[in-house]
């Protein structure tokens, strides 16, 4: 890609189409090149023609190819409400350079605190690939591998190539990366009970809030599960998904009968009431372990992020 481009500006961009772009859809691409343009926008340059690649027309479908050249017509779009942007002066963004864990040419892993979103939309300004953006003005191209509920904490991938990304979400598919959790649930979980296999159904409320429940129509949904340690009131436990779904742990531990402490959709308000005494202000779920395989040098690469001093002083009380 040119770096000569390095925002949408009302004069003939060219973009050069690399081998790292090569088979992404041209609607996804300009989304992600042209940031701050409506998505309304962008498909009505599309059908008009105001984009061409090799000097065709193309439909939003097409998948673009090594050597594609890409001819965007002058764009001229509203002025952005620039307060509503991320600022890396922000202390909030700025912390969160602090939690980058792993960092190399074409991916970080980043430990994210609990109460951020993983990206702006519904009501949030920003999110952390936002706030990462503004750290991070010359990676042009970073993007979520995965996400993390806005209440959980833990390791989140962050894709700073295009084939990085397809490499990392490809293992997710096929099963290969291994993703764990920690969570504190309510009660005595039974040995016997290592995984929970229930098909999830996801709703979106018209406030855009998601739930999520056990449904027979739902989505096929597997987590496994293991005792870290037992309290008199409670379990600390290893979740590990096999699949992805929204919400999975929480709702799979909540159908087991022993839902996650301080979970405000799927909780036990007793028993966060209790957990709230000992000091715990937050959904005591936890991302700490993350095993994958380099998307370039093919070796298995695990990344740990212990428990915050938070989580971890709930645990001694309950000791």
């Amino acid at each position: 890609m040119k770096d000569s481009v390095s925002k949408p500006s009302p004069q003939v961009q060219w973009v050069d189409i690399t081998d790292d772009h090569a088979g992404q859809r041209i609607d996804n691409f300009l989304r992600t090149f042209l940031k701050g343009v409506p998505k309304s926008l962008i498909y009505r340059l599309l059908r008009k023609g105001e984009v061409r690649v090799n000097k065709k027309r193309i439909k939003p479908e097409y998948k673009l190819a090594d050597g594609d050249q890409i001819r965007i017509a002058p764009i001229r779009v509203a002025e952005r409400d620039e307060t509503r942007a991320p600022s890396a002066k922000l202390e909030k963004v700025a912390q969160l350079e602090e939690q980058i864990v792993y960092e190399d040419k074409v991916m970080l892993v980043i430990n994210k605190p609990s109460g951020i979103a993983v990206h702006g939309g519904s009501g949030i300004n920003f999110g952390v690939i936002e706030a990462l953006r503004a750290l991070r003005p010359n990676e042009r191209q970073l993007e979520l591998v995965h996400r993390l509920d806005r209440a959980t904490s833990g390791l989140l991938m962050v894709a700073k190539k295009r084939s990085a990304l397809k490499h990392l979400q490809d293992q997710l598919r096929e099963k290969t990366m291994r993703k764990q959790y920690l969570a504190l649930v309510k009660g005595s979980w039974k040995p016997r009970t290592r995984a929970v296999q229930a098909p999830l159904l996801k709703n979106t409320l018209s406030s855009g809030e998601r739930l999520v429940r056990v449904d027979v129509t739902g989505k096929p949904s597997e987590t496994r599960f293991r005792i870290v340690e037992a309290f008199e009131e409670a379990t600390l436990m290893e979740a590990s998904p096999i699949t992805g779904r929204t919400h999975q742990i929480r709702v799979h531990t909540q159908h087991a009968g022993h839902p996650i402490a301080c979970d405000e959709r799927y909780g036990d308000d007793a028993f966060d009431a209790r957990m709230r005494s000992l000091g715990l202000g937050r959904l005591f779920l936890h991302a700490y372990r993350l095993s994958f395989l380099h998307p370039v040098e093919g070796t298995t690469v695990t990344v740990e992020a212990p428990l915050d001093e938070t989580l971890e002083g709930v645990l001694g009380r309950l000791r």
